[in-house]
């Protein structure tokens, strides 16, 4: 069936906010798409003529396919190739959607993308559309098939999982440059205690090769063990350059509101290593280097004025 065009313009309408929706719920921007497309599918098949609020219609069928996919996407992490991250948007991707305040720009770090994965899938819908979308909880009862207690339960839950998890105090343009200027600095300084120095104590880091290439298998932790293998991840040598097909260079880029660095290699997105930033230092490294979750980063980055690299790794 042939949907009318001012149907199928509705539905354009409301794709950034859906796609937004869909990719803080899964933490894939690939499959946040593929359910946006299956609720559009869904809408095309619809009488759409006996559906009043085509906004709050979209939404549940979306969340709930989001639900299906989570609740799928469990089974398939017992599985992953050592650690599992999001896929890092970087900043200007309007998947990131809505960024107007403090809660909307912290639903969507890099840091809370990750520790979203300890909510059971109702807490984490709850969760984005109350805090990241500031739908109120009657909506959100009504889209989940719930009381209203109910929804403000698995909010208050979903906020107290997540608060167990960080410390994060927002940081501007300018002080996230300058904490990204001094991490370069001490990473390829060639000391260890230059890095110690911008760590917390109980630093982490955790990074994501989804097994197509080369990452530890399990997080490192400690300010002094992190250090160490900084020091060594930015330290050139031939293996690398073997590895990368010649030179990388390391460009500071904001990803998911977070100070990061963007590796680039031959005209591709090889890594994105996100800083977490508390009041007390750095307390978390994650690295993003599955080429599968790259593909958005690279396309969006080589679209942009990134200026000069900060490094350049031989």
């Amino acid at each position: 069936m042939v949907m009318a065009a001012e149907d199928v313009s509705r539905f354009e309408q409301s794709r950034h906010r859906l796609e937004a929706i869909a990719y803080r719920m899964l933490g894939s921007a690939a499959e946040a798409e593929d359910a946006v497309q299956e609720t559009f599918l869904r809408w095309q098949a619809a009488d759409v003529e006996r559906i009043d609020v085509p906004e709050a219609w979209l939404t549940k069928v979306l969340t709930n396919l989001c639900l299906n996919q989570l609740t799928s996407a469990r089974a398939r992490r017992e599985t992953y190739v050592g650690q599992w991250l999001p896929e890092p948007l970087l900043d200007g991707d309007p998947m990131l959607g809505p960024a107007d305040t403090v809660e909307q720009r912290e639903s969507v770090s890099y840091t809370v993308m990750t520790l979203m994965e300890r909510l059971t899938p109702n807490e984490r819908a709850v969760y984005v559309l109350r805090e990241a979308f500031d739908y109120p909880h009657r909506e959100i009862a009504e889209i989940l098939e719930l009381t209203e207690s109910a929804s403000q339960q698995l909010f208050h839950r979903a906020k107290q999982h997540l608060a167990e998890g960080r410390a994060r105090t927002e940081v501007d343009a300018a002080v996230a440059r300058r904490i990204v200027d001094e991490f370069i600095a001490a990473a390829t300084s060639g000391q260890t205690d230059s890095i110690v120095r911008l760590l917390t104590a109980d630093a982490v880091s955790i990074g994501d090769g989804g097994g197509k290439v080369p990452a530890r298998t399990s997080a490192i932790e400690g300010a002094l063990q992190v250090a160490r293998f900084l020091r060594g991840l930015f330290k050139p040598s031939e293996a690398k350059r073997l590895y990368v097909g010649g030179t990388a260079d390391v460009y500071a880029w904001p990803v998911n509101g977070e100070p990061s660095l963007v590796v680039l290699a031959n005209g591709e997105v090889i890594g994105v290593m996100c800083l977490e930033v508390t009041a007390d230092g750095i307390t978390s490294v994650r690295t993003q280097a599955n080429p599968d979750k790259l593909a958005r980063a690279t396309e969006l980055f080589a679209a942009s004025d990134h200026g000069e690299p900060l490094l350049t790794i031989l």
